[in-house]
């Protein structure tokens, strides 16, 4: 892998901006910071532990939907204006979101006239955002992440109910049926370990370095 990557890096041929997305605990942050690590890049990630409503918004969803998602809508936003002033092409990013899945939480928590006022923001704050050159979408079916959510321990989280992950996956699947912005590796995170077992993670990375455009899969087989 490193002599691919070094290769592919003297050529000028490695993605300068990887985008890594998936429902909550599906593991894309973790991802993100295993490949900035690997490419030398650096990392833009959500800070959702800034965000004052979203404790409240896994204990009362329907209270809080609102507020939390406008938060994270200002907040995204501004983290993607301050890399554009800082001009993207000067340096290399990889990224644990994607600014166009915004409004995709938006149509899962809000209801009908909460998401007319949501949409009516996110148009008026509508500007030109840095395109990733590859988006890595990581999939896993509700369960899984549930048990991964539980198995992470972040008291916040506790409260997330299969109900939501199911809403959430659904409206990943529709997002990404339609999405070409981007060249896009849909990987299948069921079975695999991105952050404990290195063969996973080498064998991800291998694959997504010949990616060049368009939309491919990955569906390792488990490691005995």
């Amino acid at each position: 892998m490193n002599s691919k990557l070094e290769t592919l890096k003297q050529r000028g041929q490695l993605p300068r901006f990887i985008a890594v997305e998936g429902a909550i605990g599906v593991g894309k942050t973790t991802l993100a910071r295993r490949l900035a690590d690997t490419f030398n890049y650096q990392t833009l990630l959500e800070q959702a532990e800034e965000n004052p409503f979203l404790t409240r918004f896994y204990q009362e969803p329907k209270r809080y939907a609102l507020q939390t998602q406008l938060f994270f809508l200002f907040q995204r936003a501004q983290q993607l204006r301050d890399l554009k002033q800082a001009d993207l092409f000067e340096s290399v990013h990889v990224s644990d979101f994607l600014i166009d899945k915004d409004k995709l939480f938006a149509e899962v928590t809000l209801d009908e006239d909460e998401y007319r006022l949501y949409s009516n923001v996110y148009q008026h704050m509508t500007f030109d955002a840095p395109r990733p050159d590859l988006v890595i979408y990581l999939q896993a079916p509700s369960n899984v992440l549930l048990q991964r959510i539980q198995r992470r321990g972040n008291a916040a989280e506790q409260s997330i109910g299969a109900d939501y992950l199911d809403r959430l996956n659904d409206a990943y699947a529709r997002f990404f049926h339609f999405y070409d912005e981007a060249p896009l590796l849909i990987v299948n995170a069921s079975d695999i370990d991105l952050a404990g077992r290195d063969e996973d993670y080498d064998q991800l990375v291998n694959y997504a370095l010949d990616i060049r455009s368009g939309r491919h899969y990955f569906n390792p087989r488990p490691l005995a």
